[in-house]
C-alpha cells in the first residue's frame, strides 16, 4: 500500500517566493529519488477555528498563510529510502538551514493509506 508524509507550515506573507522557491527544488530532489508525486497547497479557506484548525495549529500570524504539503511514496520503506537519500542530497543542504519559515513550528508526519478512490 502507498505511504504519505504529509507536513503543515506557516509562511510570513513576504517569504511565499522564497518558499516556492524552495518547494519546486525540494520537488524536484524528491522525485528524482523516486517519491509517487510532491504537492505544495497554499491556504485559501483555512479559517481560525475556535478550537482546533490548520491555523491554530502552526500558530499562524496575520501576517503568514498555511501550507499544507504531501509527498507520496510506493511503500514505508521507499519512503524512508528516499528520506535517507534527499537528507543527504547537498542541493538542498543549504536551504535547509535558511528555511523561509520556522521550522519549530512545521507538523509532520508519516501515513500508512487505508483507503485511496
Amino acid at each position: 500500500m502507498s505511504y504519505v508524509d504529509g507536513f503543515i507550515v506557516a509562511v510570513p506573507k513576504d517569504k511565499i517566493e522564497a518558499y516556492k522557491t524552495l518547494a519546486n527544488k525540494a520537488g524536484k530532489v524528491w522525485r528524482e529519488y523516486g517519491a509517487l508525486s510532491y504537492v505544495e497547497a497554499m491556504g485559501d479557506d483555512v479559517p481560525y477555528g475556535k478550537l482546533t484548525s490548520f491555523p491554530r495549529a502552526v500558530q499562524a500570524t496575520e501576517d503568514e498563510v498555511v501550507v499544507f504539503s504531501w509527498i507520496t511514496y510506493e511503500s514505508r520503506q521507499s519512503r524512508d529510502e528516499i528520506l535517507e537519500k534527499v537528507m543527504a542530497d547537498p542541493r538542498l543542504k543549504d536551504e535547509m538551514q535558511n528555511m523561509p519559515f520556522d521550522g519549530k513550528r512545521m507538523i509532520y508526519g508519516g501515513f500508512r493509506i487505508i483507503v485511496e478512490a
